[in-house]
């Protein structure tokens, strides 16, 4: 089977072509970066216009990567939730067209659920395992049973942890994007120059949420004292420091998980599963399975989209012409662990 994938959930817009959910025969991504840093942030206005500029190529440049013709295509799937609404619906009605056009099933993804199949695009991974999705707008530990078989665990009761990133770097005027950013200039720093505080939650039905906001106040307010005494922190050492803590802050919660569930599979996704501490971390615990997307996989990509959508369009699932996209998830149905 031959699915058209199509992510247009954010600035990223990408188009791309996978065989059978694991072989990817094209994947393109053009960013939007250029566009965005002068705001050191997506505006949502000018993403969708990108979006609507650009999507005709981008999938035609899939199609020129994979050497087939777009009535080889079996079925077309695209982004449909959660994301930057005028972003989301660009991305939408070009798959629904098309798939309509064709004649074939068209399917509606959960962005979140895309970035956790990301690893298999990679690796045979086996059911249950524990999921980490981590980007600039959630953070999310689950227990995954199947496909689309989800249980939360934990998530933020905040700020998430790609977002923290984002305004740490911001504010300091390290640069954007900021996870990326960060990350490059913590591996020349010292992660143990500065203290920065850990979140303290409730025991019970909070157990594995994780907070970035008194983080990200810390770690700001770091700046204002050197500011006062007019002098100035090494970027590095604040950099390294501020990672340390905020990848220390998801791992305290995982471990947590792995103890009381007893599994021992681990699979990360979303765009600060490309952060060298995290990644280190997590292959240095010899007595886990750990599986991450390949760096070109992290970010938002349409590969994820199509692999995931063959799985349900192998099932029959398939989406009418009147799906419309969703800025949150209200039609998926994460189940919140009842502690």
């Amino acid at each position: 089977m031959l699915v058209l994938g199509i992510e247009t959930s954010c600035d990223e817009c990408a188009a791309a072509i996978v065989q059978d959910g694991r072989t990817i025969l094209s994947s393109i991504v053009a960013t939007q970066i250029p566009l965005h840093e002068r705001y050191q942030g997506v505006v949502p206005e000018v993403a969708s216009r990108a979006h609507t500029e650009w999507i005709m190529g981008i999938v035609k440049r899939a199609f020129q990567e994979a050497g087939l013709q777009p009535s080889e295509i079996d079925a077309v799937a695209a982004t449909a939730q959660p994301g930057l609404i005028g972003s989301l619906a660009v991305g939408l009605s070009f798959a629904k067209a098309f798939a309509w056009a064709r004649g074939v099933p068209f399917k509606g993804i959960n962005h979140m659920l895309a970035h956790l199949y990301a690893p298999r695009l990679a690796a045979d991974i086996a059911y249950p395992f524990l999921g980490l999705l981590v980007s600039g707008g959630h953070t999310i530990l689950c227990r995954a049973d199947d496909f689309d078989d989800i249980t939360v665990l934990g998530t933020t009761i905040d700020d998430a942890a790609g977002e923290a990133f984002d305004k740490v770097a911001r504010h300091y005027g390290f640069g954007y994007p900021g996870g990326l950013v960060i990350d490059q200039l913590a591996e020349r720093g010292d992660p143990d120059a500065y203290r920065f505080p850990m979140p303290f939650l409730h025991k019970g039905e909070h157990r594995y949420d994780v907070s970035y906001s008194g983080l990200k106040t810390a770690v700001i307010h770091h700046l204002e004292d050197y500011a006062r005494a007019g002098t100035q922190p090494s970027p590095e050492n604040i950099c390294a420091s501020f990672r340390k803590t905020a990848v220390d802050i998801l791992l305290s919660r995982l471990w947590k998980a792995i103890r009381d569930t007893g599994i021992t599979r681990i699979v990360a996704g979303g765009g600060v599963a490309a952060n060298s501490y995290l990644r280190r971390q997590l292959m240095a615990r010899k007595d886990l399975q750990v599986f991450f997307p390949p760096l070109a996989l992290c970010g938002d990509n349409a590969a994820m989209v199509a692999g995931l959508a063959y799985h349900y369009f192998r099932r029959g699932d398939r989406d009418g012409w009147d799906l419309a996209p969703s800025s949150r998830v209200p039609d998926f149905k994460w189940r919140r662990e009842q502690h």
